[in-house]
């Protein structure tokens, strides 16, 4: 199988060292192409750049088109040490002001979106256009059964499991699984290639901690979710209460059929945001970018085409 970072990018898959809120140091993996003004595109939970396979080339060829791997996922470090609540919006704004040298367009998609968003709330002079798809910033609990069920076990059972690498054992397995549980994410049935289905669950096959990473960010949405509903202090309602301060033209995409968040989620975010285009991906569910890539790139362009960046 051909590498995927090296196929995609010009110089391959790179490497950014940043201080997380731990102080520790950390590297993110990253790739870049193309050439102009800064794209930077920010994944959601459990994915990684991979994620974003369709929109790249599109993108990169009018823009500088940058695909990184947020701590914990894809080919980013994956530290043994607990995070704290919202470490990931120091690391976003770290990741842009080392790799752009301006106010980057940033396109985003599920928490990653939720993460730009509180990232844009305290660093506004780091964005220059957002676009957000599918943001969970009304959630009322975890959107899958199986998230919620690793979400309950102990991690440190997850990480038994994990550090020995059992899940190669089931590999040929996992990836059956991946491929059958896209068609909730994607709802037009779009089919997921044995490379695509390769590629999505490989860190999880092959990288130590991985697991253990994304169920440790499963039960902290879990605990921020429930803070919620009880009126506790809390990441969402900070995020929630800071949107009308973005002033950056924003575009707003959200799938149809999306089966975790419902469009009425979406309408709601656009009145919240003054300077917001909402657009409605029909035939589409959660995953936006993966699912209807054709739709998502053209509104993208168009968006920055209006928005005089293009």
């Amino acid at each position: 199988m051909n590498d995927w970072w090296q196929s995609t990018f010009p110089k391959g898959r790179q490497s950014l060292e940043i201080t997380d809120s731990n102080g520790q140091s950390v590297i993110i993996a990253y790739g870049e192409k193309g050439t102009g003004k800064p794209i930077i595109l920010v994944h959601g939970m459990g994915t990684w750049s991979y994620s974003w396979r369709h929109n790249i080339e599109p993108l990169a060829q009018q823009f500088h088109v940058i695909c990184f791997d947020a701590k914990g996922y894809g080919f980013s470090e994956k530290p043994s040490y607990r995070e704290s609540s919202g470490h990931q919006i120091n690391e976003l704004q770290q990741i842009i002001k080392k790799l752009c040298n301006e106010p980057p367009i940033v396109v985003s998609e599920s928490l990653g979106a939720l993460i730009t968003l509180a990232t844009a709330e305290s660093y506004p002079e780091l964005f220059a256009r957002l676009v957000l798809m599918n943001v969970p910033i009304f959630p009322q609990d975890l959107p899958t059964w199986s998230m919620r069920w690793i979400a309950h076990l102990p991690l440190n059972l997850i990480k038994t499991v994990d550090d020995l690498r059992l899940v190669r054992l089931f590999a040929p397995i996992v990836r059956w699984i991946v491929q059958r549980g896209r068609n909730e994410i994607t709802a037009n049935g779009v089919q997921t290639s044995l490379e695509e289905a390769y590629w999505l669950t490989y860190p999880y096959i092959e990288f130590p901690n991985a697991i253990t990473k994304f169920a440790e960010d499963l039960k902290q949405g879990v605990r921020e979710i429930q803070c919620l509903k009880r009126g506790e202090p809390n990441l969402i309602s900070q995020i929630q209460n800071g949107l009308s301060t973005i002033t950056c033209p924003t575009l707003i995409l959200w799938g149809e059929q999306d089966r975790w968040f419902p469009v009425s989620n979406g309408e709601a975010l656009h009145t919240c945001i003054p300077n917001s285009i909402f657009q409605i991906i029909p035939d589409c569910g959660h995953q936006a970018a993966g699912g209807r890539p054709d739709v998502v790139n053209l509104a993208i362009l168009a968006f920055l085409s209006k928005t005089n960046l293009m």
